[in-house]
């Protein structure tokens, strides 16, 4: 049996591999949430890793709350970056390969195209720099490891954008909208699949691990404006959703305007067919529905 480590499975990313994890066969899933690792307790999640014979390791694990990085900059740096170098160190010791999903927060989100892979990063706020400090440390640490930077992350599960978008929709019947950041909602569980099939390609010799920095997240483009619309639409939600200004809703850390990837290296490696933004949508709307 293939023996693979999820940590911090209980996030939206988290729970969609739980649900998918019997596509890889002949394997092993062992699953930690913050409750059972703390990932900045250095000693355990070194002993966690060591513990068994893992061949990946896939790190879902991260601090996400933008604004508040500005200000709990010692807590995101241990848990974005600190803790990516204990797992690059561990996972090294037992020859495992790891797969670490990072951000498009990593650029400062003045390009006029979409991000490469090969583009300068330049982040603006204290959650991109310490989600980049955790690639390179993680990179310096086991090179062989892939990293996916992705954007807008949604699912069923957890806290997320839509989830707000429909109970502010019902709650209220007037909404303003952010319309002059762009970027991609990404569905969970479409890098899940993303993810699970990296290893099964491995796995089954057909597409080798190739180690880098790659760039997933659904096709098209969308602003928070045009994402919410999309998503009061399918669900028969009749709130009214006037188009703000960044500078009209200031926020604590700054976001980029545009972050919109590149995603035709892991196309091209790994031969995806990537799902359409509101396809994914309207897949993730129709399940909460149900």
């Amino acid at each position: 049996m293939i023996q693979i480590l999820v940590i911090g499975s209980e996030g939206q990313l988290g729970q969609e591999i739980q649900n998918r994890c019997a596509s890889v066969k002949d394997s092993q899933f062992t699953f930690t949430s913050l409750e059972t690792l703390d990932v900045t307790d250095s000693t355990k999640l070194t002993d966690t890793i060591r513990k068994q014979p893992y061949k990946y390791i896939i790190n879902c694990t991260a601090y996400t709350a933008v604004d508040k990085a500005e200000s709990e900059t010692e807590l995101a740096q241990a848990i974005n970056a600190d803790a990516l170098k204990i797992i690059g160190q561990a996972s090294a010791s037992i020859k495992a390969k790891v797969l670490h999903v990072s951000t498009d927060y990593v650029f400062n989100g003045t390009n006029y195209k979409p991000y490469t892979e090969d583009d300068d990063t330049c982040p603006a706020s204290v959650y991109g720099k310490t989600k980049l400090d955790g690639e390179q440390n993680l990179i310096q640490y086991n090179p062989d490891s892939i990293v996916l930077r992705t954007s807008w992350l949604y699912s069923t599960y957890g806290n997320n954008f839509v989830k707000t978008m429909i109970r502010l929709g019902q709650e209220r019947d007037e909404l303003n909208v952010i319309f002059d950041q762009i970027g991609t909602p990404t569905y969970a569980g479409d890098l899940a699949d993303t993810i699970l099939h990296i290893i099964r390609c491995d796995l089954e010799e057909s597409i080798a691990f190739q180690p880098g920095i790659y760039h997933y997240s659904n096709e098209g483009v969308a602003s928070w404006y045009d994402f919410t619309l999309a998503i009061h639409q399918q669900l028969g939600i009749t709130c009214e959703i006037s188009p703000i200004e960044s500078k009209d809703y200031p926020t604590p850390a700054p976001r980029p305007h545009y972050s919109v990837l590149n995603k035709t290296k892991i196309k091209d490696i790994y031969q995806l067919n990537i799902p359409y933004w509101k396809d994914s949508l309207n897949k993730c709307l129709n399940q909460l529905n149900a």
